[in-house]
Formats: C-alpha cells, structure tokens, sequence
C-alpha cells in the first residue's frame, strides 16, 4: 500500500502542472502560493470596478433616484486618473524608500485613496439623493463629496494596479509573463465575478442602510485583501552607507528614452484603437438586448457574466499558448480577428430574431476582446526595459483605459445622434428605428478591428516572436540587463 501511496503522489505532482491552471508558473523562489496572494490586489480592483460601473450605476439611477446626467458624471470621474498610470509607473520605477522599497508604497498609497473613497461615498450619495432631511447647503457639499470620493477610488484603482502589475513583472522571470500576465486578469475577472453576486444578493432588498453597509463592507475587505497581497513580496533594498547615487532621469527622458524603443508608439496605437473597438459595445449590449430582441431584464443581466466567461475562457487559452513560446502579438491579431465574426453575430441576431446568434456574439467579444488584451500586455511586459517597467506598464495601462472610457462615451453619443437624425425613418430590415444607431456602432466597431489588424501585421513580420524565442540569444548579448527583472 505505501508503495502504492508514493507512486499516486508522484503521479499526481507529475501532472498537477499540467491540469491545474498556472501552477507551471511558480519557481523556487516564487512559489504559487506567494504569486496567488500577490495577486489578490487584482481581486480588491475586481470588487471597485464592479461597484462603480455596475451595482452603484443601477443603485443611483433606480432605487436613488438620481439625474442620469449626474451618474454618468461620477462614474466618468475615475477615468480623470487614467492618463497619469505612465507616470504612476514611472514614479515607482526611480522611488527611494527609506525600507528599500519601490512598489509597495505606491501599492499602500493606493489602497488607501481606495479605502478613503469607500468610507465617505455611501454617506455622500445617501444625501445626494435626497434620502434625508438635509439642508440645502449640505446637499451641494454632497455633490462634492461624492465627486471626490469617486476620484479617490478611481485613483486608488489606477496606482494599485500598475504597480502590482510592475511588482509582478519584477519578481517573475519573462519566460513566465505570460502566465502571470493570464493569473493576473483571470483573479481580475474572478473578483468581478463574485463580488457581482454577492452584492446582488445582499442588495435584494434595497434600503439606504444596506448600501451604506455594502459600501463600507468593501472598504474594509480592499485594505485587508491588498495588506495581504504585498505582505513579503518586495525584496528590500536598503540605500548602501555614503556611496553616491546618481540622480534618476526625468519623466519627461524617461518617456523619451521609452518612447524611443523598437515599436513603442506603434504598440500603444494598436493598444488604443483594439481597446476602444471591443470597450465601445460595453454599455450597450444589454440595451440592444433589451430594445432590439426584447429580451429580459433577467436576460440581459447575465450578458455580463457571459463576457466574463468569454474572458476566462481567453486568458487561459492564451496563457497557456503565450508560455509555450507563442507570439503575442499574433495573439493580439487574433483576438481582433475573432472579433469581427463577433460584432457580425450580434448585428444578424436582430433581424433573424435567433437570440442564440447574440449570446454566441457576446461569448465571443469576452473571447476575442481577452486574447487582445493579454497579447498586447504580454508584449509590453517582455518588452520592458528591467529599469522601466513601471513605465512601460503604466503606459499600457494609462492607454487602455482612456481607450475604454473614451470608447463608452462615443458610443452612447454616436448611437443617440444616429437615432436623432434619422427622424420618423424606418430601421434596416424592418426593424424598429432604434436599432439604427446601434449598427452603426457595430459597423464602427469591426472597422476599428479592421485598422488594428493592419497595424499589427508588422509586428507579426518583424518582432513578435523574437521577443520570447531569442530569449537566450538575448542574454548574452550587451543590452541584456536590459531584459531581465529586477528580481
């Protein structure tokens, strides 16, 4: 029987690696437990995203009853940080810490503008929305409160991320970035997942208290999520005696200087159109669902966690693709590519009435928009200088989320202007006039996939394998310090 027990054991540690989704990543030094804890900061961003632009969105307007106008205005708040993740990257990437620390502190800062916003948003938006006997006085300051509270946790979120993410890039070698860039956004898409359910179901029955509590709940679970995910992760560095230090170089060289690498603008563009093409349908598939196929409101609700399964379907596959030496930047194109079919499904799903056509259509937007993302972030990860990271990323991040913001603004915009100027006409196949301005969307988005694609196929020419199959070429060349973590 023991001899049994040892050769199961030695089976199963054989082929856990290989069944168990990113266990391949962990190394002596960075065991999978150690990466796993890490990574819960990417849950606490979970838990704030869908609060702002899911539960709150719907609890203000619904049950609140506040302007529309106003909503979309304090949820547009956190995207006002967006821009400045490059320099968020770049301030890690030179910080001199007295404890030898460069992430960790920007990773506390960070959650404690998330923690501060939590604890005064619940009681601003209770007053906002007339829920009390306040004077009018306190109900403007309100407006103000609730405005600064939605800017600190958009800045929280901002500068937890993109350092964690740099941490992250500095304890994993870049044979493994793949992997971690999957384990990264599929704890993302879990956070979002669960948090999700949970406040739905504690939300059921509705009353300014409960939201208060929910609010503050997820306050305080942020603090103790993200002290859990730094806790011994950084290496100290403490300053060595006297020795001189030579000065750090400015944002405006280092952007310079990072700008100036094989790509980077192209990068970046191809970031910037790719994002906004998938983050445009974000707001609108549930109305089109809604308006165009009559669907539920109980339908349309679990659209979101149909993109998210899409999601976690495509972080896999393309981490595990990724960490076998594949090319991200044809990961990249073929998330673009799976797109197109994509947006083709939801357009035929209106006239041909098959709702089945627009579940697949979403399925594979979650898909399609996944492989993209994890492509792009994976190639600037490899990419990235050993003493820009935090730039590098923060850059990628910064262009990714003024992507999607900017990308839910037109849309709304584009598809309300269609419907304004199309007067008392028909819409197209005999549908009613409102699913005009949604197809044009649509239509906009698959060319924005379109100019993608194009603007990746060099990359697939020239780059994009290099930067994982010439690894060891790359060591002994001059610039290979270049390339390597600051483990």
């Amino acid at each position: 029987m023991d001899r049994l027990g040892h050769s199961l054991t030695r089976a199963w540690v054989a082929m856990g690696p290989r069944f168990l989704p990113f266990a391949d990543v962990a190394t002596p030094d960075l065991p999978l437990a150690r990466l796993l804890r890490l990574s819960l900061f990417q849950v606490s961003v979970g838990i704030a995203l869908v609060l702002l632009v899911g539960t709150l969105n719907r609890v203000m307007i619904v049950e609140l009853e506040v302007p529309a106008s106003l909503v979309g205005i304090m949820l547009a708040l956190p995207l006002v940080f967006a821009p400045f993740r490059a320099l968020i990257g770049f301030r890690s990437d030179t910080h001199r810490c007295a404890l030898g620390w460069r992430r960790v502190p920007f990773i506390w800062k960070g959650t404690l503008l998330q923690f501060g916003g939590f604890a005064i948003m619940p009681f601003a938006l209770v007053v906002l929305a007339g829920k009390t006997n306040a004077p009018e006085a306190l109900v403007w300051f309100a407006h103000a409160a609730a405005a600064l509270a939605f800017l600190l946790v958009g800045a929280g979120v901002h500068t937890v991320q993109t350092a964690g993410l740099a941490l992250a890039t500095d304890l994993t070698p870049p044979e493994s970035h793949p992997k971690v860039v999957g384990l990264m956004y599929v704890m993302l898409l879990l956070g979002m997942i669960v948090s999700a359910l949970a406040f739905g179901a504690v939300l059921a029955n509705f009353s300014p208290g409960r939201l208060i509590q929910v609010i503050q709940g997820a306050a305080v679970i942020t603090l103790v999520l993200n002290a859990i995910s730094m806790w011994k992760q950084e290496t100290r560095r403490p300053p060595r005696g006297a020795a001189p230090v030579a000065p750090d170089p400015t944002f405006r060289e280092s952007w310079a200087t990072f700008c100036a690498g094989e790509r980077t603008v192209r990068r970046l563009v191809i970031v910037g159109i790719g994002t906004m093409a998938f983050g445009m349908a974000d707001i609108l598939l549930e109305p089109f669902g809604g308006q165009v196929l009559d669907l539920s409101v109980a339908a349309t609700t679990k659209l979101t966690a149909l993109l998210a399964l899409g999601g976690l379907l495509g972080f896999g596959f393309a981490s595990h693709a990724l960490g076998r030496g594949g090319d991200p930047y044809r990961m990249a194109a073929a998330g673009a590519l799976i797109g197109l079919p994509a947006f083709a499904l939801v357009i035929v799903a209106a006239p041909s009435g098959m709702t089945s056509l627009f579940l697949l259509g979403n399925l594979l937007i979650g898909f399609g928009g996944a492989l993209f993302g994890h492509g792009t972030l994976t190639a600037t990860m490899n990419s990235a200088p050993k003493d820009q990271a935090g730039l590098a990323l923060g850059a990628w991040g910064a262009v990714q989320a003024t992507a999607v913001g900017v990308g839910m603004a037109l849309s709304g915009t584009i598809r309300d202007t269609v419907n304004a100027l199309q007067g008392s006409a028909g819409g197209l196949w005999g549908l009613d006039q409102v699913a005009n301005g949604y197809f044009v969307v649509y239509a906009l988005e698959i060319t924005l996939l379109v100019v993608a694609i194009a603007a990746t196929a060099p990359l697939l020419r020239r780059g994009g394998r290099r930067l994982l199959t010439n690894l060891a070429p790359a060591a002994a060349s001059p610039d290979a310090g270049r390339q390597q973590p600051n483990v």
